[in-house]
């Protein structure tokens, strides 16, 4: 019996990759999100459907799109994010809004939407490590990634479904999402004249990971048995610094600060 797989963030990086080992089998039927049309590759099996994550009309339309054309999802996985950086003290508020929609409330809203279809299913996050929050200038992503974490594991608590909740934290992938990110915050990065050392590191720092880190073949590979495991576990690191992250967050905070901000300084003066 074939069964049903949605896929946010499906046309490029990670999203797309997942889209790719998915329809390579004939017993999943895939519906890939995506924002861009002319990002599409059609492919057997899958089925696309247009979602903003920034707009709500548009996530309660995917979600009708959806259960017109399947009566039953066996698993969701929120792919779709972007990342929004900068020092606290001169953090845009609305950027900070656009983070926490983009890859907290979006997803809590679709997943809401499709409850009647996904009974005995399950819903698998892309969530990263830094939902330890354990980074400086990206305390947008940090939050919003936690709060998905926090969200969702409530869920897995209180639905009557039987619905399941895997949270993914991963670590750096090589993917787009890293010089996306630079683009995007380029303005804002470039306004902080007493932080300009410590930016121009993080943006080159992100530019880097563009090209290492996991490959996001592996990264697909890995989610994809996380998704169809018979007893997967609540929550998994993905990759060598998502483990250290996790061991870093059973530190007392003062420690991890005084860790965190020797590091950030040791790594500026290699790379000057």
């Amino acid at each position: 019996m074939q069964k049903t797989i949605i896929i946010t963030g499906s046309t490029s990086g990670l999203g797309k990759e997942l889209v790719k080992i998915f329809s390579e089998f004939q017993d999943w039927k895939v519906f890939a999100g995506y924002r861009n049309k002319d990002l599409i590759e059609s492919k057997e099996n899958v089925e696309y459907f247009y979602i903003d994550m920034l707009n709500r009309e548009s996530i309660s339309e995917a979600a009708k799109v959806i259960k017109s054309k399947t009566d039953k999802i066996d698993v969701i996985i929120n792919v779709a994010g972007t990342v929004v950086a900068g020092p606290v003290e001169v953090l845009d508020t609305d950027s900070l809004r656009r983070q926490f929609e983009v890859n907290t409330f979006s997803h809590i809203e679709f997943v809401q939407n499709l409850v009647p279809i996904l009974s005995g299913g399950r819903v698998v996050n892309i969530s990263s490590m830094a939902s330890f929050g354990h980074f400086p200038f990206i305390s947008p992503y940090c939050a919003s990634k936690r709060a998905l974490d926090i969200f969702f594991n409530a869920f897995a608590l209180e639905n009557h479904s039987n619905i399941d909740v895997i949270s993914v934290k991963a670590g750096v992938i090589s993917t787009p999402i890293w010089k996306k990110s630079v683009d995007a915050n380029l303005t804002s990065l470039e306004g902080c004249e007493d932080y300009r050392c410590e930016l121009e590191f993080l943006k080159n720092n992100a530019l880097k990971n563009t090209n290492k880190g996991l490959k996001v073949e592996d990264a697909a590979v890995f989610i994809k048995k996380v998704a169809t495991a018979k007893n997967p576990k609540t929550s998994y690191t993905l990759g060598r610094d998502a483990k250290f992250a996790h061991f870093m967050s059973y530190l007392p905070q003062d420690v991890i600060n005084k860790l965190v901000k020797f590091g950030l300084r040791s790594r500026m003066k290699i790379s000057e």
